[in-house]
């Protein structure tokens, strides 16, 4: 819980000093008795919501109406003088799903937070050295439909936290970043006990005995680890093309390989988008994430022949793959 509070803290503060330090250049005088003094900081605010929406009403071949809804945000401070850049990012998406005699289902939860600061040698270089925070979890519970009994993931359980150093390449103009770091502290949190316990998302689980009043029930030796920390090197990029009139193709990639344990073993995290304009307030896309990380285990179901119950066992690393279409509303506001 103490570590939990301190990283809400590390955000706050983050955000507070990027809106405190772009106060320092306000003014309560008239516009007209001084000239413009331009500001340093440029930011970015943009919030959209897509929704589908499928009815049948007395439909002979059949179908089962639902609606979805899926909300997104993305917002950017950044601070350029001379030859520092510091800049702060902060994405957001959340979706739901309802279908005909079904409960409400969640389709996707994220939210993430990247902070970059970057020391170049003169203004005409497009390499800086610099400095990387990235922080990432979920707002609410996942769980694997249709069980709801227990969630298979919760907020801060798994977070996901980066810090490094390293060399990034920006060219603004076009769009384009590419980031090296070759020492990142890499820390996995599951600030939940009972997915602890069960060593999700690869912290060290815990051990535990029969209890011999009740069989059924664990009696915990060892708990399982909350936090896990790895070093190694990441590799970050992202570009973003206009391929024809209105239409961007946008591509985020991370990679990262643990020094200490496994090495050569490669976390990928690659996001895909293609953004159709259809003008300020209407936009479609298509999205295709893929994730593969050997710590996360997949599960599937096996039934006990002589039982016949269910259960779920692990069934090793697997690539997530998640596609999403949508066709929704976008507003930008500064």
């Amino acid at each position: 819980m103490r570590l939990y509070r301190f990283t809400l803290l590390i955000l706050l503060f983050i955000f507070s000093a990027t809106i405190s330090a772009q106060s320092i250049i306000r003014t309560t005088l008239d516009p007209g008795e001084l000239p413009v003094i331009p500001s340093n900081w440029t930011k970015k605010n943009v919030v959209g919501l897509d929704i589908t929406q499928i009815a049948f009403v007395n439909w002979n071949a059949g179908g089962t109406s639902s609606i979805s809804g899926l909300f997104k945000g993305e917002f950017s401070r950044t601070y350029i003088k001379k030859n520092n850049k510091w800049s702060n990012e902060l994405f957001a998406k959340y979706g739901l799903n309802k279908q005909e005699e079904t409960e409400l289902r969640k389709t996707d939860d994220e939210v993430k937070f990247i902070s970059t600061y970057g020391f170049r040698k003169d203004s005409l270089s497009n390499w800086f050295y610099s400095a990387k925070f990235n922080f990432n979890t979920q707002f609410t519970n996942g769980y694997n439909y249709p069980n709801v009994d227990k969630p298979i993931s919760r907020l801060f359980a798994p977070a996901y936290l980066f810090l490094g150093a390293g060399v990034e390449n920006a060219v603004k103009e076009k769009d384009r970043k590419f980031y090296f770091s070759p020492v990142t502290l890499k820390t996995t949190l599951v600030l939940d006990q009972d997915l602890a316990n069960q060593g999700a998302f690869g912290v060290r689980k815990g051990e535990f005995i029969p209890d011999p009043v009740n069989p059924d029930e664990k009696i915990w030796i060892t708990p399982g680890q909350k936090v896990k920390t790895e070093f190694g090197i990441l590799f970050e990029g992202h570009m973003k093309n206009e391929v024809y009139k209105n239409v961007f193709f946008e591509n985020r990639l991370q990679l990262y390989t643990d020094y200490l344990h496994k090495f050569g073993n490669v976390d990928i995290d690659y996001d895909t988008r293609l953004d159709l304009v259809v003008n300020a307030y209407v936009k479609a896309n298509i999205g295709i994430r893929i994730i593969y990380d050997d710590d996360i285990q997949s599960k599937k179901d096996v039934v006990d022949p002589t039982t016949g119950t269910e259960s779920q066992v692990d069934n090793g690393p697997r690539a997530q793959l998640r596609q999403v279409l949508g066709v929704g509303l976008v507003y930008a506001f500064k």
